[in-house]
């Protein structure tokens, strides 16, 4: 049966508006703008003469534009350079502490993600009593903010004598982490049990079942984690700051923090410690644009809405 479009149709040629997708399209541009504004102003900011920022407070465009910060970041200014340009004269160790959190981070991501993985493999397919009230009990330390724990973990760090130690920083974090563990084992619990039965009829047990069947199938979400813990790790300042502040194991945030305070001259030097933030965050922006969408599709597949 022929259709015919209505007559104002038929004589513009064009469609009608659909004003409800014009309204999701302004509100997903502004919602991009809002995001991207504090990068943006930080970019501007690290491209600025720390004289000018003052008098040019309002400029949407860098303040005489100059690398210096990036300059006086990366050790490539002299003090009398940097003091010019409205910077502290101080001097960061950029690479080791850049060096720092990359050790940190791995490990932490390393260790965590693999006894996490153990962890919820035993939560989804081991059956033995208690355990999904052990689970629930687990799951609910998630409600205990991190602060609560500062105090009982910097102790026994002390104890043990690992603070200003690589190990120090790391190990409260190691071991497994509730998000981890519930992360891992709902897609565990999503995976065919078919082919570890198969397995276990040809006399397989567990731990080669784990190694040989489950990890294969689980790299996707392994991946995943293995980004988000390793973004938590390289984000983390307070816990480092409390055991860690050694030049010597001191991670690039903590370094941020020093680098903010070296300022003799009275105002902070704004401009490198920006260019300092931008540098340090750009792995991270690097991981999320590589690594984003698989992010996204592990979350949901694991059924984390």
């Amino acid at each position: 049966m022929t259709t015919f479009a209505p007559a104002s149709r038929r004589a513009t040629g064009r469609r009608p508006l659909n004003w409800g997708r014009i309204a999701t399209w302004a509100a997903l541009i502004l919602a991009i703008i809002v995001t991207l504004g504090p990068f943006l102003w930080m970019l501007r900011t690290a491209l600025s003469n720390n004289h000018s920022l003052a008098t040019h407070s309002g400029d949407l465009l860098p303040a005489d534009f100059t690398w210096g910060g990036f300059a006086r970041v990366l050790g490539l200014q002299s003090t009398a350079q940097a003091q010019a340009e409205g910077g502290s004269g101080a001097s960061i160790s950029f690479w080791q502490y850049l060096l720092n959190s990359v050790i940190v981070s791995t490990l932490i991501t390393a260790s965590q993600v693999f006894f996490s993985a153990l962890a919820a493999y035993a939560f989804a397919r081991l059956q033995w009593k208690g355990r999904n009230k052990v689970f629930a009990l687990f799951l609910g330390t998630l409600l205990v903010p991190g602060i609560f724990t500062a105090l009982p973990n910097f102790l026994l760090i002390k104890n043990m004598g690992l603070l200003n130690t690589y190990l120090g920083i790391a190990l409260p974090t190691m071991l497994m982490t509730p998000f981890a563990v519930f992360f891992l084992r709902q897609f565990f619990l999503g995976m065919s049990r078919e082919v570890e039965e198969a397995a276990m009829l040809d006399g397989a047990k567990h731990g080669r079942i784990f190694f040989q069947i489950v990890i294969p199938n689980a790299v996707g979400p392994l991946a995943t984690l293995c980004l988000l813990t390793f973004i938590a790790a390289w984000n983390d300042y307070f816990w480092p700051l409390l055991v860690g502040n050694a030049p010597a194991v001191r991670v690039l945030t903590v370094g941020l923090g020093v680098f903010k305070s070296q300022s003799p001259q009275g105002a902070p030097d704004w401009s490198g410690l920006m260019a300092a933030t931008l540098i340090s965050a750009l792995p991270i922006l690097l991981l999320f644009i590589a690594f984003g969408k698989k992010i996204v599709n592990s979350i949901g597949f694991s059924g984390i809405k």
